[in-house]
Parts: structure tokens; sequence; C-alpha cells
């Protein structure tokens, strides 16, 4: 599956889209270990190993949307990565989409390339008869939620946080050690 550049208005046509392959897993790893820093903060998870075998398990697994943007001239070096897993609604069956990941590279046109991929994701979604699809974001994540909404994606539901104190943490929450993955 490639995109093409002309898809998406304003898009860079020196960039493509392309599936993600085993190739792409070291590039794509650093971007899931920038998403987490982005996401968490010092809370991040940020073992690229853990992230490789991670996103290894979905390239290629039936249901799974896996794509890489890269320059044309440089089609084994991606410069952004976007990830949206289906499923099925437990309750009522129907099939949606659960967007997972999206990030750019500090690149020239990295606005337009995010929204290469968003695209991409989009017409793969609607050529798996996806027709609802979900994203989480962080709060603080002001130009993703920018893209979510330049693509007709609405807020419907906000998560709600709060930490407690662990038992010796002298009221300063867990010490760090509470790391966690993918809410």
């Amino acid at each position: 599956m490639t995109a093409s550049s002309a898809a998406v208005p304003g898009a860079r046509p020196d960039y493509v889209v392309r599936e993600a392959t085993p190739d792409d897993l070291d590039a794509i790893a650093e971007f899931e270990v920038e998403i987490a820093r982005v996401s968490f903060g010092d809370e991040a998870i940020t073992d690229a190993g853990l992230h490789h075998r991670r996103v290894a398990g979905a390239l290629g697994k039936p249901g799974e949307i896996t794509l890489v943007a890269v320059e044309r001239q440089a089609p084994g070096r991606p410069v952004g990565w976007a990830w949206l897993s289906g499923r099925t609604n437990s309750l009522t069956g129907a099939r949606y989409g659960n967007f997972r990941s999206l990030a750019v590279a500090d690149v020239d046109g990295r606005s337009d390339i995010g929204e290469m991929l968003l695209a991409a994701v989009l017409q793969a979604a609607d050529g798996a008869g996806m027709r609802q699809l979900t994203g989480k974001v962080h709060a603080r994540n002001l130009g993703m939620r920018a893209l979510y909404r330049k693509f007709g994606f609405e807020a419907t539901h906000v998560t709600m946080e709060k930490r407690v104190p662990g038992p010796g943490a002298g009221g300063q929450g867990d010490g760090g050690e509470g790391r966690r993955a993918d809410p």
C-alpha cells in the first residue's frame, strides 16, 4: 500500500507513505520511545528493545495498519510512523480502529508528513471496513490534538488520573518505580 502524496492537499511530493517492514523496526522503536516521552514524561518506558518487540508483533498481522513515511530518494529511512489496530466491540460486534501511534521526525515539512500519514491510515481503515476510529492523545500534545481535529476527530471522553502515594513513599508518590506502558 503506497499513498499518493497528491491525496493530501499541501502534501510534499518528495515523500511517500508505504507499509512498514521489519527493516523499519529500529526507526519505529525510536518513534515509539519519543511518543512515550511525550505521553508519560518521567514515567515513560524508554527501552527501545521493548518497543521493537511490541511493534514487530503487529507488522503484517491482519487488522493492523502499520505505515511509514519516507523520502522518495531514501525509501529505506522512515521519517514518520503511524499505527492503527483493528478491534471488535465486545458488546455490539462492530469493527473499529484504535489509533496507537503517529510520530514524525523533526524534518522540514513535518506537519505535511503527519497529514500524509493520517490520510493514508484513514484510507487503509476505510478499505478495511472500519467506520469508527478512536485514539488517545496526551492533553498537552497540542500538535496531535490539532491534527486529529483537522481530520474530523472529536473529543468524546476524558481520562482523569490521580496519583495516590504508596506505602513508604513519604507522601511523594511512588519514587519513579511505577513506570507504565500503554494505558
